[in-house]
């Protein structure tokens, strides 16, 4: 079987049918449909995530080599730049990490490219790429869990994963006693649409 090639062009595909096409070249393996999800949309210019989601370019290749492995894609990786949040990416990374599932290699991808979005401005569904913030929410359960059910309180999930952050560091930020009673509660729960 010929592999199919589909190289990124100046006219950005549908995420829609860049993802049916990477879905019919799917492995069956754990996260296939968001990481499909994922690099249809960064494709597409939909959400922060840089070319290869963020992944070294060998990463990159043995994602795609692994989930999908009858296509490739021809992605062109702008020049690297010093990145000035690189302690805050390497925390974000690590706390994320800690909570693996360990059933996949995956899921380190998977930390990874939720790190490099959590470093953009919006809501992280959005910076992602993700079509809706319920396959965030997926995306965390299945590779994350024990993190994914600490947010039980259902916050948006960038402030979340700083706020473990600052309680790990045993940071107080916040002057109310819970999150409960505090003023600005609506903007840290809720919908994020």
């Amino acid at each position: 079987m010929q592999p199919a090639i589909m190289q990124a062009s100046t006219t950005p595909p549908q995420p829609e049918g860049l993802y049916a096409e990477l879905m019919s070249h799917a492995a069956g393996l754990p996260n296939d449909e968001l990481f499909a999800q994922l690099i249809a949309s960064q494709i597409a210019g939909i959400g922060a995530l840089p070319p290869g989601l963020g992944l070294d370019e060998e990463v990159f290749a043995a994602l795609l080599s692994r989930h999908f492995p009858s296509m490739q894609l021809v992605i062109r990786r702008a020049e690297c730049t010093s990145n000035e949040r690189e302690l805050e990416h390497e925390d974000v990374r690590a706390l994320i990490l800690e909570h693996r599932a360990d059933l996949d290699v995956s899921e380190v991808w998977m930390a990874e490219i939720v790190t490099t979005a959590c470093m953009a401005n919006d809501h992280l569904w959005q910076d992602l790429g993700l079509w809706s913030r319920k396959y965030l929410s997926q995306l965390m359960t299945e590779n994350f869990p024990t993190l994914a059910a600490k947010n039980d309180k259902d916050m948006k999930w960038k402030k979340f994963l700083y706020k473990q952050l600052c309680e790990k560091e045993e940071i107080r930020v916040c002057r109310a006693p819970s999150c409960e009673v505090c003023a600005d509660y609506a903007k840290c729960f809720g919908p994020e649409e």
